[in-house]
């Protein structure tokens, strides 16, 4: 490993938008350099080596000659798809790799334990990316509750907005549609939000949901295959026609998620993707097994109690929270927190800043670059200020699946 300038060196495990994302932030403060890739697909690893000045010697197309290697960089970003987390985060923690894992950790309880396992074993550090820990609009919340601005904490009402195209693009035409639960690929995230934000163990948890939408019964009259075919596209509001095109020349929506429909953003290529590839099927007649909404209720220790709504159909927009405490209230819509006190019932407003869009395309509120930025610091100077390690996020984890579990069983989970 080259340590001669003085930054982290990384290896990255998927060069998707996840990958790519991180790297980039890794990287723009000269704090760390990109020194291997391993991507299976030709295009973006060979997009991905250029745009890092990976040297050809370090590029790969399975991780598994990056594995067996002797060891190129201080850590790794894996961020291959959730189905793909255990072969590589296993070898790599056992060849001394740090590791940052895209969440979650893995589709299930046993194939997560196995992970953390190795990463112990091997005595590195496992950092899981719930970015929402790392925002800007998180850090007022809590310094707001750790003021006791609203007393002790009784309840939480928590919206998740997914919103009707990204459910349409990631769930049911995309990598997420199947093999992954929904609460589990999107909404872990508000589940280890609920717990950092409560700061108390989940006890008990009971959801309900299903696929209510999305499925064949529920096509419209004259429905095809695909939209560049179908009789009922105009008045269809989940067009893939109309909303690919749409990205084109919107630097942010190119990024994501139009980079995962096409290499190149071009008309000619959208189209090209919409009439045979995954992203221009109809969206009733796809094989997708995703829940389209799905409530979550928790209760946590000494009674305090939270409850999680997910769902498809929303605009796509910052999460909404209202926070219930013994002297006060807070409701936040990702952009302002306000705080309304018992005691002078008086209100009060504050604005989380400029950058507080919580889109993947960018980057979370500031929590994609919080994320990164707590782990290379973690690296070199503070090991503290990584907060998902793998105690937390496999906590957060267990919540989710006992909420499957809750949902499918009908019955009320004991943690």
């Amino acid at each position: 490993m080259d340590r001669r300038d003085g930054a982290v060196t990384l290896a990255v495990v998927g060069a998707g938008n996840r990958g790519r994302q991180y790297a980039g932030l890794a990287v723009r403060h000269g704090r760390a350099r990109v020194v291997a890739v391993a991507e299976p697909l030709p295009a973006r690893r060979e997009a991905f080596a250029r745009a890092h000045d990976v040297p050809a010697d370090a590029v790969f197309d399975d991780w598994r000659t990056l594995a067996a290697r002797p060891k190129l960089a201080d850590a790794v970003i894996v961020a291959t798809q959730d189905r793909d987390h255990v072969g590589p985060a296993v070898a790599l923690a056992g060849a001394g790799y740090d590791i940052l894992l895209e969440k979650p950790i893995a589709p299930t309880e046993g194939e997560a334990e196995t992970i953390v396992a190795a990463a112990e074993r091997a005595g590195v550090r496992l950092a899981v990316c719930h970015v929402l820990r790392y925002t800007p609009h998180t850090r007022l919340v809590r310094r707001l509750l750790d003021e006791g601005r609203i007393g002790d904490i009784v309840t939480v009402q928590h919206l998740e907005p997914i919103g009707w195209w990204h459910f349409a693009h990631s769930y049911v035409r995309g990598n997420w549609r199947t093999g992954t639960p929904m609460l589990l690929a999107k909404a872990c995230h508000d589940v280890d939000w609920l717990q950092y934000l409560v700061g108390r163990r989940a006890v008990r948890v009971s959801s309900f949901g299903g696929l209510f939408h999305f499925r064949p019964d529920r096509a419209p009259s004259g429905a095809g295959e695909r939209c560049v075919s179908c009789a009922a596209e105009p008045t269809c509001p989940y067009s893939a026609v109309r909303l690919y095109p749409s990205f084109l020349g919107d630097p942010d929506r190119e990024r994501w998620p139009l980079a995962t429909v096409v290499d190149e953003p071009t008309a000619a290529a959208v189209d090209a993707a919409l009439r045979e590839g995954p992203y221009g099927r109809c969206v009733y007649t796809c094989d997708n097994d995703a829940v389209d909404h799905q409530v979550v209720t928790i209760e946590y220790e000494g009674g305090v109690t939270a409850s999680l709504t997910a769902t498809a159909f929303t605009p796509m927009s910052d999460r909404r929270t209202r926070v219930m405490g013994t002297r006060g209230y807070l409701d936040t819509d990702g952009r302002t927190v306000r705080v309304y006190d018992f005691l002078t019932a008086g209100e009060e407003a504050f604005e989380v800043g400029a950058g507080t869009d919580a889109s993947a395309a960018r980057g979370h509120g500031g929590g994609d670059a919080g994320l990164v930025d707590a782990f290379l610091a973690a690296l070199t100077t503070d090991p503290a200020r990584i907060t998902t390690g793998p105690a937390e996020s496999m906590a957060s984890h267990r919540v989710v699946w006992a909420a499957e579990r809750a949902r499918r069983e009908g019955t009320v989970v004991d943690l």
